[in-house]
């Protein structure tokens, strides 16, 4: 695994206790096998079943012994929290809260580029404001702002995939192998981000805050680069071997959403610079890299 983060040698770490919420998740699996994979004993990986992160009790109980909360829970039904957006914002904005109120300047929440209004020209800095455009933007940016104001470190992501769970890159394959062409929208773009390599980035800020090297705030953790999904579709055909001009551009309103999706989801990456942490590599090198684990 090539990624850009390079943790401490284990002898010259401190012995740390994990707690991972929302760990039947995409990323939750993959913290558990950066951790593991980095000789990380006392790691509690907590299923949203396990730990609801909308009940205090239940969360003090959890991160009363945890020197480091990595926060992956989340309502991630982007369209649904159009319908329920109280049921959305109850576990991505007050759930966090609620952990940021026990855990502190202990917790890593992880967001989302939604808090952002989408329409940029640049990649959105670190400290760019809060405009989200539907409800799971509203609820998670109600999260970042109690994770914050409590001392907790924000680590937003954008167009996520991995081996686990259900993702972009996995249903292009899945249509490549039933359809003779794919129509995929070209203006929507964005940082495609590999699980894994966001796992390993995630472990390395967390021994630079216990270490006090890196302050507490807001950190992009996003692949490097940017395609459209028109984009990302053919690279995807183009790793697997197959004809990438079987995929076809086409624009958003060909495939109306109930939840308004942000046009422009770049995210800059300054802030790792200043902590001695590499930004993740580009996002062709991570898909690259990834594609094994969809094609074995």
């Amino acid at each position: 695994m090539t990624v850009s983060s390079v943790p401490l040698p284990p002898d010259e770490r401190p012995a740390l206790r994990w707690l991972i919420t929302g760990a039947g998740g995409m990323l939750g699996r993959d913290l558990q096998r950066v951790l593991a994979e980095q000789g990380e004993t006392r790691v509690v990986a907590a299923t949203r079943a396990e730990l609801d992160v909308t009940s205090p009790g239940q969360v003090r109980r959890a991160v009363a012994d945890a020197d480091i909360v990595l926060n992956t829970a989340g309502w991630t039904n982007v369209d649904g929290a159009e319908a329920d957006e109280d049921s959305a914002t109850a576990i991505n904005g007050v759930g966090a809260g609620i952990l940021a109120a026990e855990a502190g300047k202990r917790l890593i929440h992880i967001s989302t580029d939604y808090v952002f209004g989408g329409d940029a020209t640049a990649p959105y800095p670190e400290d760019a404001p809060h405009a989200p455009v539907n409800a799971y933007g509203r609820g998670k940016a109600a999260g970042e702002t109690a994770v914050l104001a409590a001392g907790g470190y924000v680590v937003r992501t954008a167009w996520l995939y991995g081996e686990h769970g259900s993702n972009f890159v996995r249903t292009i394959l899945r249509l490549a192998a039933d359809r003779d062409t794919l129509d995929v929208v070209d203006d929507q773009e964005g940082p495609p981000t590999w699980s894994y390599a966001l796992a390993h980035q995630l472990v390395a800020l967390s021994h630079a805050a216990v270490a006090g090297h890196a302050p507490p705030g807001a950190y992009h953790g996003t692949a490097t680069g940017s395609t459209t999904w028109f984009g990302l579709a053919r690279a995807v055909f183009e790793e697997a071997g197959l004809d990438p001009s079987r995929v076809r551009p086409t624009t958003s309103d060909r495939f109306p959403r109930p939840a308004r999706r942000p046009s422009y989801s770049v995210l800059g990456h300054s802030r790792w610079s200043e902590v001695g942490i590499a930004p993740l590599s580009h996002w062709r090198a991570q898909l690259r890299e990834a594609m094994p684990l969809f094609l074995g």
